[in-house]
């Protein structure tokens, strides 16, 4: 099985910057897209930043200019910078791989911004 660990949350100013890492471990089937969601308690969980496999990436639109999502594909980690951090940014973020052998999710790591 495949799982992924997550890490580089906490609590942070507003206008600051924070990165999350997210390393792979296990048997790792050909992936197709790896990501990182967002989700507050009662909310849905959405789409914050995904790279694709040809290096192609895309973002919310509240979060484009800000936060940069990136690979290391020797260490099998997927990073996300987040810089101008705002309030509404305060969530729990999750990573996910989707590939061949189906979707696996990251345990969550809190990122609260806040004065």
């Amino acid at each position: 099985q495949v799982q992924l660990v997550e890490s580089g949350g906490g609590l942070v100013q507003p206008g600051g910057s924070l990165r999350l890492s997210c390393e792979a471990s296990g048997r790792i089937p050909s992936i197709y897209a790896m990501g990182w969601y967002r989700q507050a308690p009662g909310k849905q969980r959405e789409l914050v930043a995904r790279i694709t496999n040809d290096g192609s990436t895309n973002y919310a639109d509240s979060v484009k200019g800000r936060f940069t999502i990136s690979r290391d594909n020797a260490k099998n980690t997927v990073y996300l910078q987040m810089k101008s951090l705002k309030s509404e940014d305060t969530d729990v973020y999750y990573c996910n791989i989707a590939s061949s052998g189906g979707g696996v999710w990251g345990q969550g790591t809190q990122v609260t911004v806040s004065s």
